[in-house]
């Protein structure tokens, strides 16, 4: 072999395995991140923030030596449909996909651009990866937790109100995981001698018609599944459930901390730090399905004591010497 030919040869090999990131800067174009979420622009912010400070920390400076274009889908599939097509079709380097919908919606609108979603509950029965350990294809992530969670919702919810006979459930049923989070509501139900009815989340209108409804018999309580509606109307939910009296659980720290009486759950702020470091990978040239689909490690019990005091509630010591934080 000619030594031009070699050299060539060499060149083309270390351009099949150069990382995107090094291609792209080569061509005079920054690398590319597409963004999709189905929250509304204030809880897309507030849920996104770690993810761009984890890759600013990283060295990926959004304008500087990255472009990252963000979609807003505010509950609506339609919507939500559209803007994943328009990010796949700016060929970015990595599409960064909150919560199930704009995972299913990102898979649907591209086989080839790498998707790394958080805030998934359950990635393999929804068919978007085929394997935790090794996803295969180009779609990896972080979950949201294991269904069995759900249960423990409902466990904690019975220590802080011994009294409750009735709990409603408001969960997203046009979402898998607001059908999945339910039935093992459901489940748990019996063992603890408790009724359980469903509130689905829709317009605010809906939602208080629902729970005032519910309120007006006694020893209710309500447990909050996670989904994006549970996140946009997060307001309006623990201000019913303080002016009706109901105790509630909710599956994130932010509830409590914005008033709500009791959460658990992992730490959504974590999902996107870790979210940020898979993206980090891939424009280096790591491949999606080689990098496992990760579950939360840790989960954090809050437990807002003010509220509880509000409500004439009496937390046991016991249950607050295993919280993780105690809001007074």
């Amino acid at each position: 072999m000619r030594r031009r030919d070699f050299i060539k040869g060499m060149a083309g090999s270390a351009a099949a395995v150069w990382p995107l990131a090094a291609r792209a800067q080569q061509a005079g174009q920054m690398p590319r991140i597409g963004v999709l979420t189905g929250l509304d622009e204030a809880e897309a912010t507030r849920r996104i923030g770690p993810f761009l400070q984890e890759l600013q920390r990283l060295g990926w400076i959004d304008g500087r030596n990255i472009r990252i274009d963000k979609r807003v889908g505010a509950g609506k599939a339609d919507t939500m449909r559209k803007y994943a097509g328009e990010l796949a079709a700016l060929a970015p380097d990595a599409i960064l996909a909150v919560g199930s919908s704009s995972t299913e919606f990102s898979i649907q609108a591209t086989s080839t651009v790498p998707i790394v979603f958080t805030l998934v509950t359950d990635p393999l029965g929804a068919g978007f990866v085929e394997n935790l350990s090794h996803p295969g294809g180009n779609v990896t992530g972080f979950m949201l937790f294991e269904y069995s969670l759900s249960g423990k919702w409902l466990e904690l919810l019975k220590q802080v109100a011994p009294n409750l006979k009735r709990v409603a459930v408001i969960r997203d049923p046009s979402i898998g995981a607001g059908t999945g989070q339910f039935a093992v509501v459901q489940a748990v139900a019996p063992s603890l001698n408790l009724e359980v009815s469903a509130i689905n989340v829709r317009d605010p209108i809906a939602i208080e018609r629902a729970v005032v409804s519910f309120a007006s018999s006694p020893n209710g309580g309500l447990i909050v599944t996670a989904g994006p509606l549970a996140a946009i109307h997060r307001d309006l939910i623990i201000a019913l459930a303080a002016r009706e009296k109901l105790p509630a659980i909710y599956f994130e720290r932010v509830f409590a901390a914005a008033g709500g009486l009791i959460s658990y759950g992992p730490s959504f702020d974590d999902a996107g730090r870790q979210a940020a470091g898979y993206v980090d990978r891939i424009l280096k040239g790591e491949k999606p399905g080689n990098l496992p689909v990760q579950a939360p490690i840790k989960y954090e019990l809050v437990i807002n004591l003010k509220t509880a005091k509000a409500m004439g509630l009496t937390i046991r010591q016991s249950l607050l010497a295993t919280a993780d934080e105690v809001i007074e």
